[in-house]
C-alpha cells in the first residue's frame, strides 16, 4: 500500500502561551490561525499559520502544567526559511536575545522561544 500524506501541524506544549503568540509573531511573522478551548479550561491550543505553506504549528497550554517543560537534549528543532536580508534578520533576532547558537561555517543559527525550543533560521533559497 502506497500512502500518500502532505505535513499538517506540529505541536509545542507551552507554559505562557500569550507570552508564546507575541514571541512567534515577533520573531518569525506568524498570526493565529484558529485556537480550540476546552469547555472545562484545562487547555487551550492555538495554531500559528505562516499565511503561504499550509503548515500550522500548535501551541498547546495546560492548565495543571504551569512548570517548565523537560526537553531531554533539545535536539529535534522546527526551520524556518526566511526571505530578505538574513544578517539583518539575524541582527533583529540578536538583538531580541533569543539566537542561542551559531554555526557561521554551515550559514546557520537557532534562536529559542520562550520555552527553550530551538529553531533553526536559514536563509530562503
Amino acid at each position: 500500500m502506497e500512502i500518500k500524506s502532505k505535513f499538517d501541524h506540529f505541536n509545542i506544549n507551552v507554559t505562557n502561551l500569550k507570552r508564546s503568540i507575541a514571541f512567534y509573531e515577533k520573531a518569525l511573522g506568524l498570526k493565529e490561525h484558529h485556537r480550540k478551548e476546552a469547555p472545562d479550561g484545562s487547555f487551550i491550543l492555538v495554531y500559528l499559520t505562516d499565511n503561504e505553506t499550509g503548515f500550522l504549528l500548535e501551541l498547546t497550554w495546560l492548565k495543571a502544567h504551569p512548570e517548565p517543560y523537560e526537553l531531554g537534549e533539545n535536539e529535534s528543532h522546527l526551520c524556518f526559511r526566511v526571505a530578505g536580508d538574513y544578517e539583518k534578520i539575524r541582527q533583529y533576532h540578536k538583538e531580541m536575545n533569543c539566537v542561542c547558537f551559531e554555526n557561521t561555517v554551515m550559514g546557520l543559527y537557532f534562536i529559542n522561544d520562550p520555552d527553550d525550543y530551538w529553531i533553526e533560521i536559514l536563509p530562503q533559497k
